[in-house]
């Protein structure tokens, strides 16, 4: 439930912050991404702090190695949550954050049918539902950032690449 709360509080307080600042005109997708951001530093830092224990119970017994997975996951996430706040990085970061969640899903459906869960929220219907919201929060962004590069103008500079390509 805290990566919820850490989305949902972080994406609100950037709302707020481009309501002040722009107007109601600011879209939603950037606020998004900084709660999305938020989201993964505070899940990839688990990997290494906290419950690095209990996300590598979580892994499925037929994946090798699940200590590096958990590494290499969390790696993930916190690049991740950089490529989101990077501007040019945003729509394929968020992109695959999404594709990582789906393939990290497994690992959540194990710990949910082998009583390895922590809170009622770890089940697997209400995770499975955490995992949509997650996800439309990535789908969002992605799509929203995509959209913006490709109507975005060509600078000087971009047509000046463009040629010598």
């Amino acid at each position: 439930m805290a990566p919820l709360i850490i989305l949902l509080a972080a994406t609100a307080v950037v709302r707020l912050m481009d309501i002040r600042r722009e107007g109601r005109g600011a879209p939603w997708a950037h606020a998004l991404r900084y709660g999305l951001a938020a989201m993964f530093v505070a899940t990839g830092g688990a990997h290494f702090v906290g419950m690095r224990e209990d996300l590598i119970a979580m892994v499925p017994p037929d994946l090798p190695n699940p200590g590096l997975l958990i590494t290499i996951t969390g790696i993930l996430e916190l690049a991740g949550a950089v490529g989101l706040v990077w501007r040019r990085t945003t729509a394929l970061a968020a992109a695959c954050l999404g594709l990582m969640m789906i393939a990290m899903f497994p690992a959540n459906v194990y710990a949910a049918t082998h009583d390895l869960v922590a809170e009622w929220t770890d089940n697997l219907v209400p995770r499975t539902i955490l995992q949509i919201v997650f996800l439309a929060a990535t789908a969002i962004v992605a799509l929203h950032y995509f959209r913006e590069d490709r109507t975005a103008p060509a600078t000087d500079e971009s047509r000046v690449n463009a040629d010598a390509a």
